[in-house]
């Protein structure tokens, strides 16, 4: 980053006529800030942090963004130009819904019921993952976790179950249950921005992989944790006690269906959360700061930062050249493409990963497909490791505040090999679809 803001310096000596040079050096110049920026910025987001600061993935993007304007990169038009206005509308949309969802009770009246009619560890097992596979196929799986986890976690101790393998189902089953729709979770949240692929389409193509990937998440979880489900006990427990506004509820669900269906009506997702999500605020039983204090203004600001650190990069770095190589890598075919996003999403986390290769993506000849097998592997990776997803960053922060330690062995071991039979299926049906 030091090269950066030298090289914003010299831009700045230059237009001030302190120093002379010609064009070519100016635009070299900047490259060189654009490549720096970009990398530094990449391998903080990848790392979570930078070594000897207090600063989170959100002021990374938030300091990347800034220094590509102060290096000349690009102007302050064209940073704002840069932000896929689209892509954050929805989310917020999305969050204000789920915010409404979680402090009506929804969630912890939904989470009870189902717990209530399950008498066997397997079969509460495959009542969490489908629950949070469900739930995060349509509400951003992200918020699934912030609210399902401590639910379940409380659950399991009062019926005397280890946590930790429902906590696995949690998180493992909100990564593949999100990989069926637009919005399931950030990255296909963009990808739908990006692709325009109609809402219907995107759900019947990789709605079949995420239903596969959940039989196959409580079918990996139990078979490594035997030991939990294989005496047969009879669960019981005692209902805790739940704050509930049935009203709030009968609201909050009847707008969320009205959202769900104006998605599958061809509805711009966008317009469709942010209408919705307004209508919801409108009450005298919640104070709106309550819902604002669920929103995840972070993921707001790293979006937006994120959106104007690729687009420099791009203009800087993304010659003919280096098009002309990554051609040769026949991202066209979904196998190599299905690979290739995997991989960069473990390097650099999915989101970034998404918006890394979006420019290759849009040249290549079948964009539809192309876009799927992104939203696909780049998704489904997220259960490689425990580090692979925000969702699974979220489950173990909420596991650890309560005493449970998920390790990251506890994790990989049931997470690696979920990935690549996911990854398999997911490939498979997109090649020939």
């Amino acid at each position: 980053m030091g090269i950066a803001l030298a090289a914003g310096v010299v831009r700045g000596l230059l237009s001030d006529g302190h120093f002379s040079a010609s064009p070519a050096l100016a635009a070299e110049t900047r490259t060189i800030a654009a490549a720096v920026i970009f990398t530094t910025c990449y391998l903080a987001l990848a790392i979570g942090e930078i070594p000897g600061l207090s600063i989170d993935r959100a002021g990374v993007a938030l300091v990347g963004a800034a220094l590509m304007v102060a290096a000349g990169v690009l102007s302050p038009e064209d940073a704002y130009r840069a932000i896929d206005l689209d892509t954050i509308t929805l989310l917020l949309g999305m969050m204000i819904v789920v915010a409404s969802l979680r402090l009506s009770g929804f969630f912890a009246i939904a989470t009870l019921w189902v717990v209530e009619r399950t008498k066997r560890p397997w079969i509460l097992l495959c009542a969490v993952t489908a629950t949070s596979g469900v739930f995060s196929a349509f509400l951003v799986n992200d918020a699934i976790c912030l609210v399902l986890a401590p639910l379940v976690l409380d659950l399991t101790r009062r019926m005397g179950r280890q946590p930790l393998p429902y906590l696995l189902a949690v998180a493992m089953a909100s990564n593949v249950g999100s990989t069926a729709t637009i919005t399931g979770n950030p990255q296909n949240i963009l990808i739908g921005g990006f692709s325009r692929i109609p809402y219907t389409t995107f759900a019947m193509t990789l709605g079949p992989v995420a239903l596969a990937g959940l039989v196959m998440t409580a079918g990996l979880i139990a078979l490594f944790h035997r030991g939990e489900f294989a005496d047969g006990a009879h669960l019981s427990m005692r209902p805790p006690a739940q704050r509930v506004n049935r009203v709030l509820v009968a609201r909050a669900l009847l707008a969320t269906a009205a959202m769900v269906g104006l998605f599958f009506a061809g509805q711009p997702p966008a317009k469709a959360a942010i209408v919705i999500g307004g209508f919801l605020l409108l009450t005298r039983r919640v104070k709106s700061i309550r819902v604002y204090n669920e929103i995840d203004w972070s993921l707001l600001l790293m979006f937006a930062g994120l959106f104007i650190i690729v687009d420099g990069a791009r203009k800087a770095l993304l010659t003919q050249d280096v098009l002309n190589a990554v051609a040769h890598l026949r991202l066209d075919q979904v196998p190599i493409l299905s690979a290739v996003t995997a991989v960069l999403s473990n390097l650099v986390s999915n989101v970034p990963a998404v918006l890394v290769i979006r420019p290759f993506i849009e040249n290549l000849p079948g964009h539809d497909v192309a876009w799927l097998t992104v939203a696909m592997a780049s998704t489904l990776a997220g259960n490689f490791t425990i580090l692979g997803s925000i969702a699974n960053l979220i489950v173990v922060q909420k596991a650890a505040a309560r005493g449970v330690r998920i390790g990251f062995w506890d994790y990989f071991r049931v997470g690696a090999p979920l990935t690549v039979l996911t990854l398999a299926i997911g490939t498979f049906r997109l090649w020939w679809w």
